[in-house]
Formats: structure tokens, sequence, C-alpha cells
């Protein structure tokens, strides 16, 4: 049997992209001199201005090109999280960035294509949530990933929706690119976490239609939170587990593996907890008549 604690990269930080914008990500409003940006910037890139005490003015530093794209960037994946993409517009980028029209457009050519960099941004976040060492039982650690990708969820809520259903009208083939980048990497990092050799058809199919039932399920979730989040994060996790039991009951090598993984597994853990639940359902009277005679070889 695989071993099942493969060395995995440790879990990177996500890359701050506020370009100096401080804790919130985004750049305080300040006022400006007529003509400039909040960074004293005017769009002709003229040098920064700023009142020193004693009525002289002295320089303001100025954001570097980089800096000024960050901070764009930040700014935008922020409204996007708040808001769907087509009810953002080049204006409230500028107004939350306390930049000018002109300027949003000499550092993008129009606003898909500042959403696509944003998106893409929050791609690699949201695809960095699945990274979870390999270390302890196998639920516990999707319980803990889990628990990442609904943080990731609920706090960009209107972005994640529309962006996952493609009804936004800020679709293209390039924010499809992104989100199917999120779901290879979901795909790659479970199949390291059950560390089998090489991966049948079944499994990367079991693990494919999980991944789209989280997708699915997150959605309905966040449309009425009517589930606490705690039980949706457990389900998950469960759903994940009994899917797998499933597909091994139809690959001999898959149920040994399955076998190990249950072997580190704990009482008060998903597969645990799952395990009881089963029992008990199996104690509804004439259920478990019921489903001894489903197991009985067919006659003949």
């Amino acid at each position: 049997m695989a071993s099942r604690t493969p060395p995995v990269a440790p879990r990177s930080a996500s890359t701050p992209v506020d370009g100096g914008a401080g804790r919130s990500g985004t750049l305080a409003t300040a006022a400006a001199p007529p003509g400039t940006d909040a960074a004293g910037t005017d769009p002709a890139g003229t040098a920064p201005t700023g009142a020193a005490p004693g009525g002289a003015d002295r320089p303001r530093r100025r954001l570097s090109v980089d800096e000024r794209r960050e901070q764009l960037i930040a700014v935008a994946l922020q409204l996007f999280s708040l808001r769907p993409p087509e009810e953002v517009s080049i204006d409230d980028i500028a107004a939350a960035a306390g930049a000018s029209r002109p300027l949003v457009y000499h550092y993008f050519p129009g606003k898909q294509a500042l959403y696509e960099e944003s998106l893409r941004r929050a791609g690699q976040e949201l695809a960095g949530r699945f990274e979870e060492p390999a270390v302890g039982p196998l639920s516990e650690r999707l319980y803990r990933v889990m628990g990442r990708y609904l943080d990731y969820v609920d706090s960009h809520g209107p972005g994640f929706a529309a962006l996952l259903r493609g009804g936004s009208v800020a679709a293209s083939p390039g924010t499809n690119a992104v989100i199917d980048q999120v779901r290879r990497a979901a795909h790659d990092q479970i199949l390291l976490h059950l560390a089998v050799a090489e991966p049948s058809a079944g499994l990367r199919l079991t693990v494919r239609a999980w991944i789209a039932d989280a997708e699915i399920t997150s959605l309905e979730w966040l449309a009425d939170r009517a589930v606490p989040r705690e039980d949706l994060q457990l389900r998950l996790v469960q759903e994940f587990i009994a899917s797998l039991t499933l597909t091994a009951a139809r690959e001999p090598a898959l149920a040994v593996e399955l076998a190990g993984y249950f072997a580190e597994e704990r009482p008060d853990g998903p597969t645990g907890r799952l395990v009881r639940e089963l029992a008990g359902l199996f104690a509804v009277p004439g259920l478990a008549d019921t489903v001894a005679r489903l197991a009985a070889p067919p006659a003949g």
C-alpha cells in the first residue's frame, strides 16, 4: 500500500496585492491638489506635491508604476468581491482607489482586463486554500481545507457566485480559465492526500464530482445560509468520505487504501461521526433486514 503522507509544500501565505495600501487593502482617500489623484500624481505623470508645514510645498511620495498597478488590482478585487462585476464601473474603481478615470485606463485598457487580472489573483488565493500538510487523519485534513474554502466563499460572496454561475456579463474565456485552474489545483491537492500511486479514472471522477458538489452546495448556502457553516463544513467532508467509500467498493486496490485511511481516523473526527450516524440509521426498525435482503446475491 502506498504511503499516505507524501511531503507537500507548506501552504504559502497569500501575496499581498495592496501596493502599499495598508491593512485594509485599499488606500485611504485624502484630499489631493487640483489635477492630481489621492497619491498626488496627475494622470500625465508629473511629480507629486503636498503642502508642508508653513505653507511650503514639499515632494510627496509617488507610487511606482508597479505599486499603482497593484493598488488598482487590490481595490478592484475588493469591489468585485462585494458586488457582481457588471455592477462595478471604472468610475467606482477610480473613486475607491483615489485615482482618476484616465489613470485607471493608463494601466488597463478597460474593466474586463482589470476584472480578469483581479480574478486571476483571487483564483491563486482560492487554490492555495486547498494546500494542507499531509499530517493526521484524512478527514480532519479535509475538514481544515473546507474551513478555509468556506472562509473565502463567505468573504467573496457576490463575486464568487457570479463567477461560478457563469451568468456574469463579464464572463469570458479568461475568467473561465481561472476557475478551471482552481478546480485543477483542488483536484491535484486531494489526490496528493489520497497518496494513490496511480489514481484510476473512477477515483479521479469521484474527486472531480465532489469538487463540483462543493461549488454547488456553497452557492446554495450563500443564497440563504439556512445551514450553520460548521454543519456545512462537516457535511462536505463526510460526502467525500462516502463517495470515496463507494468508489472503493468497486475497486479492490482502492479498498486496501481505504482500510489504511480508516485505520488513522478517530472516533470524534468526521469519518468516525459518519460511521456512527450510519450505524444509527441501520437501527431503524426494518431497515437492517431490508439492507440484508438487498445485499444477498441474486437467485440463480
